[in-house]
């Protein structure tokens, strides 16, 4: 949903609701396939280590599987709980969040935190603790489909401009 930010043609469109939900500037996806990838043997590509079972952490890196992850905000938005991988290009995704107050699970798309071993930390400077909570869920808990991944990433990006009013550039 959108409104023009003036009452004449040609002026900037703002998105109106959640605009991380928008699909709008920062926070657009592409109208993918809702289907996963596929590996060269029909197995969907990213999963979580629990289904990839012969991927481990290399014992030089730290594993984020407890810690706790924290918002834009400095708030705890909820705990690691698995490690999305990537079975054609063997490399992390994504992490899996277990939402604080047991509010369900929600991926962390690589490239958005920082993992920070001392304390065991994740950080996030996208969007806000609570904005965790209408991050999009899969609608299956063990793979991730093209839409919802494009999805996801959209939400993240999104708050670099949007999850807090003092983003985004004043509107006269």
């Amino acid at each position: 949903m959108s409104a023009t930010s003036r009452p004449y043609p040609g002026t900037p469109v703002q998105p109106t609701g959640n605009p991380l939900l928008s699909g709008m500037g920062p926070a657009a996806y592409a109208q993918r396939a809702n289907v996963p990838n596929l590996t060269i043997d029909g197995k969907p590509q990213v999963v979580p280590m629990r289904v990839a079972t012969d991927f481990v952490v290399d014992e030089h890196d730290p594993d984020p599987r407890g810690y706790s992850v924290i918002g834009a905000d400095g708030a705890i938005a909820g705990t690691i709980v698995d490690i999305w991988v990537d079975r054609s290009e063997p490399q992390v995704r994504h992490l899996e969040v277990e939402l604080a107050g047991s509010r369900g699970r929600v991926l962390l798309p690589f490239g958005f935190f920082r993992v920070k071993r001392n304390p065991g930390r994740v950080i996030v400077g996208a969007i806000t603790a609570a904005q965790f909570a209408d991050v999009p869920k899969l609608a299956h808990p063990e793979q991730v489909t093209r839409l919802e991944e494009d999805k996801i990433r959209a939400y993240f990006a999104g708050g670099y401009l949007y999850a807090e009013p003092g983003r985004a550039e004043p509107f006269i």
